[in-house]
């Protein structure tokens, strides 16, 4: 089994900051891409950003400049950098990760995606 437990998260005033941590365990062999998504209320999920294994980032372009994704491999872990934070960053932050497992390699499986449980963010004066 594998889980990611998500942290951080909160209330900040517009143009604060925040940061949003997440961690896998498990039975894991390897973590691949990592990333986070968002689901503000009546949108759907959005991709925010995503780091590949070497280190590779892609940003939406609503975050370019103001949010920074970064991991370590080590840890199995992926941080989201949240500055100048606005109104419209408001939305439910879900950590997700590719990852093959241990009885994946033993069954001659490829990777899955796994979720954290979400986090809300809300920017808000």
């Amino acid at each position: 089994q594998v889980q990611l437990v998500e942290s951080g998260g909160g209330l900040v005033q517009p143009g604060g900051s925040l940061g949003l941590s997440c961690a896998a365990s498990g039975s894991i062999f390897s973590i691949y891409t990592m990333g986070w998504y968002r689901q503000a209320p009546g949108k759907q999920r959005e991709l925010v950003a995503a780091i590949t294994r070497g280190g590779s980032t892609n940003y939406a372009d609503s975050v370019k400049g103001r949010f920074t994704i970064s991991r370590d491999n080590a840890k199995n872990t992926v941080s989201l950098q949240m500055n100048s934070l606005k109104p419209e960053d408001t939305a439910v932050y879900y950590c997700n990760a590719v990852i093959r497992t241990l009885e994946d390699m033993r069954l001659a499986y490829g990777e899955h995606d796994y979720w954290g449980q979400g986090t809300q963010v809300t920017v808000s004066s």
